[in-house]
């Protein structure tokens, strides 16, 4: 084994908690996040250096990008050339940057998120406002370290003559942080900054009456002044953006929505993309065409909407459905002091006027330094023309420069670096007019030392200095604002009915949960056929509704479905209908729907009853069951462990009820015994039920109804019609009397009580083996409760009988029927 090999043998968790500290620390400070003295991350930095080191500035021509990545990976940062390209192309994109810091021909992208030409294609400089950054590196104004291979310095950061993090913002993830702050505009930062800098006890109110909040590169409306306080006190907040709209008039009568203005980083294709879908989807009705009429004069927009449709309704539902309002969250983090920090809008201007107090001094220092050594130079120079013909016969006599130069230093004191500066002196200098010159030199350099002087002195000097640069920056390169401030966040109202088109359609729900809504005229071509649905599954409902109403679905598992009849899909009526997971999130796998009930007013008077396998009922007012959100399952009753619901009936809370449970008993009771309770309540017991017996179905009608019939199927097979006269009327949470003729052996038990709504109905019964056999309640006699019913299946050969429905007639109804 080598010398310099060793195996430590450490735990896999301290190992990995070690590397991920340094991966962390490393991201943290050298990729993801700004700094808050120039707002720039490393590649940025790296960026705008090279191509200042190159010369690649706002006044040469244009390079290749690919020139300067390769520059940028060559000699600060061995990383991808693509991130490299793609950092220099964002500084680029106006739609990004407030104030650009690269200028770029050639395809940069587009707020269509179109991606930008390949960097061999595009050329680029810096633009004007970023030499601003870059400005006196050369004066030592901020400390260098060595690049990746010590080949060459890189600044630790730029001097940034103006408050580049919060003027261009940043957005970034790393390990543990993320940042995301917003663009300003740049006039109303400087001018922040130069009050905070004059007087420190300025106030956030005080800075608010400058900065009026966030300047984004595309405009918008930015709503909420509360949350750009908060942002700016904590560092974290939330405002709405909202896109710049305006309603007009065309011909014939009908309007337009015209869109000039975006919210920033929405990008503009999926924005129309996504109108355009809820015209297409008839989501919202109104909208006859989206189209983009974006061109080199501008952002454009339009939604054409259809005659006396409402354009102020069908702006908020796209406000509220679409991105032309979004919310934007603060979150200002940037590296200070060498560590990621929260900061608010006062600790971010304090960041970075203690950087430019730093830059300024150490600029003043160097200024300071090459005055004091030129004044040197320029006072021995001034000596040595007035004693010009003995400097002149002493050089003469010397036999080279260097003891020229000792011979000057000896003989009339001059120093080394006077002495220098004589022997190279140019003959032409000796004129009078180079004469005045020097002493005009000497003057001037008294005066800017003393002013120096003056500034490394003086606090109130310094700041004068720095404001005065920052003034000439915001004289210089500030423009209008661009995003619109509002105080209040304005609040979306829709009013669905003006949005939705009145139709008449068909609506079918399958029992395995397939719902489809079918237009009139489809249904009108199908010539009495069934709808299209899948093999073995069967309609729980069918129903002529209008878009404006609400189709509930009520689940077995105590949960309901709330679906607007305009938005469930629009399928031809001889095509499968489309499965409710695809509608509502979170449904289930073990739920199914159980009840398929049409709304058309949520009415206060009627209710909805509940009966449960267990034997429960609940009754809660229809008017709860009304959400406002329906993209997933809402309680409809409270379920206990192992229960479930058999059925619900839409009722007025003034009819009688008939409970039928497996066991063969039978419960007749008023529903007025049952009281209302809330949506999620679990309710009362209904039936006493034995030890084994479950509920297996129920049904009201009205107390005048003396004409009421069940029809009772056995899971031997075995079918019988019984009146409900049949039975004594009682109370609730009895046991009920029998409906069957107990046997000793082989006993019958009720697969399903149905109610029969008139002689022609039609029920359908499937056997454990999948045998479906049919039969029709007007072919059968009433029978007593102790009758056990007549056989209409063979269970010894086709299995017993496992579930029972009513066959919902789907037939075109004329006027001769």
């Amino acid at each position: 084994m080598a010398q310099s090999e060793r195996y430590l043998d450490l735990p896999l968790e301290e190992v990995i908690g070690d590397r991920f500290g340094r991966y962390s620390k490393y991201i943290i400070q050298e990729r993801a996040l700004p700094d808050a003295r120039d707002g720039l991350k490393p590649v940025q930095r790296r960026i705008l250096y090279a191509m200042y080191r190159e010369g690649n500035t706002a006044e040469k021509p244009f390079r290749k990008s690919a020139k300067t990545v390769g520059n940028v990976i060559g000699n600060y940062h061995p990383h991808g050339d693509s991130s490299v390209y793609e950092a220099m192309v964002r500084m680029s994109q106006e739609w990004k940057v407030r104030n650009l810091l690269v200028d770029m021909h050639g395809n940069n992208g587009s707020i269509d998120g179109d991606p930008p030409a390949a960097m061999r294609y595009t050329e680029a400089r810096l633009s004007k406002i970023a030499s601003q950054l870059l400005q006196d590196l050369d004066r030592d104004t901020v400390d260098f370290i060595p690049n990746f291979d010590d080949s060459e310095e890189e600044p630790v950061v730029l001097p940034s003559l103006y408050p580049n993090l919060l003027v261009n913002g940043s957005t970034g993830i790393s390990a543990g942080y993320a940042t995301d702050i917003p663009p300003h505009h740049l006039g109303e930062i400087i001018d922040g900054v130069i009050m905070q800098m004059e007087k420190p006890s300025t106030t956030l109110d005080d800075l608010l009456t400058v900065i009026k909040g966030p300047d984004f590169p595309t405009g918008g409306i930015v709503q909420g002044i509360d949350g750009i306080r908060q942002a700016y006190k904590t560092g974290k907040g939330k405002v709405v953006v909202r896109a710049k709209t305006e309603i007009e008039e065309i011909r014939g009568g009908r309007e337009q929505i015209v869109i000039t203005e975006i919210p920033y980083e929405v990008v503009k294709a999926n924005l129309v993309k996504k109108m355009d879908e809820l015209r297409f989807d008839k989501k919202v009705d109104g909208i006859a065409e989206v189209r983009d009429d974006t061109d080199r004069t501008g952002l454009r927009i339009v939604v054409e909407l259809k005659k006396e449709a409402d354009a102020k309704a069908i702006l908020n539902y796209l406000l509220k459905n679409t991105d032309l309002q979004v919310t934007y969250n603060f979150n200002m983090v940037a590296i200070a002091n060498k560590a990621p920090k929260l900061m608010g809008l006062q600790t971010l201007i304090q960041a970075y006027v203690d950087h430019q107090k730093i830059v300024f001094t150490r600029r003043a220092k160097f200024d300071l330094k090459k005055a004091l050594d030129r004044q040197h130079i320029v006072r021995g120079l001034i000596k040595a023309i007035s004693i010009l013909d003995e400097v002149i016969s002493t050089i003469r006599a010397s036999r080279d420069k260097k003891d020229a130069k000792e011979n000057l230093i000896a003989k009339f004191e001059f120093t080394e670096a006077q002495a220098e500066a004589i022997v190279t002196l140019q003959l032409y200098r000796l004129t009078n007019t180079d004469i005045t010159t020097l002493e005009e030199e000497a003057a001037d350099l008294e005066r800017r030392i003393h002013e120096l002087e003056a500034i490394l002195s003086s606090e109130k000097k310094l700041i004068s200095v720095i404001k005065k640069s920052l003034q000439l920056i915001k004289k210089e390169f500030a423009d209008p604002r661009r995003t619109l401030i509002k105080e209040e966040i304005e609040e979306i109202k829709i009013n669905m009915d003006v949005l939705i088109a009145s139709e008449d359609v068909m609506v079918t729900v399958t029992k395995e949960g397939y719902v489809k809504r079918t237009s009139v005229r489809s249904y009108g071509a199908s010539n009495g056929e069934d709808p299209g649905m899948k093999e073995g599954d069967y309609l729980l409902g069918h129903f002529e509704l209008n878009t404006t109403e609400t189709l509930l679905l009520f689940t077995k598992l105590g949960n309901y479905l709330y679906l607007p009849v305009h938005q469930l899909p629009d399928i031809r009526w001889k095509d499968n209908g489309q499965h409710v997971a695809n509608l509502v999130s979170g449904l289930d796998r073990e739920d199914e729907i159980i009840k398929a009930l049409p709304i058309k007013e949520f009415k206060e008077e009627e209710s909805l009853l509940f009966i449960t396998k267990n034997g429960m009922a609940k009754r809660s007012q229809l008017s709860l069951y009304q959400a406002q959100r329906f993209s997933k399952p809402l309680m409809a009753i409270k379920l206990k462990e192992g229960d479930e619901v058999v059925t619900m009936m839409h009722t007025s809370g003034k009819n009688d009820l008939f409970i039928a449970t497996h066991l063969g008993y039978g419960l007749w009771l008023t529903e007025e015994e049952i009281n209302l309770v809330g949506q999620r309540a679990a309710g009362v017991k209904a039936i006493n039920l034995k030890e084994g017996d479950a509920v297996v179905g129920a049904a009201t009608f009205s107390p005048e109804d003396k004409k009421v019939e069940f029809m009772v199927v056995t899971q031997r097979g075995a079918v019988k019609k019984v009146p409900i006269t049949e039975f004594d009327k009682s109370s609730r949470a009895k046991r009920g009397l029998v409906m069957l003729r107990e046997l000793k052996s082989n006993p019958h038990r009720v697969i399903a009580c149905k109610k029969v709504t008139n002689q022609a109905s039609t029920f359908t019964l499937r056997t454990k083996n999948d045998v479906i056999e049919s039969f029709a309640a007007g072919n059968y006699r009433n029978s007593d409760r102790y009758s056990n019913g007549s056989f209409i299946v063979d269970v010894a050969t086709k299995g017993e009988v496992v579930e029972v429905w009513e066959v919902i007639d789907t037939t075109i109804k004329t006027d001769e029927q």
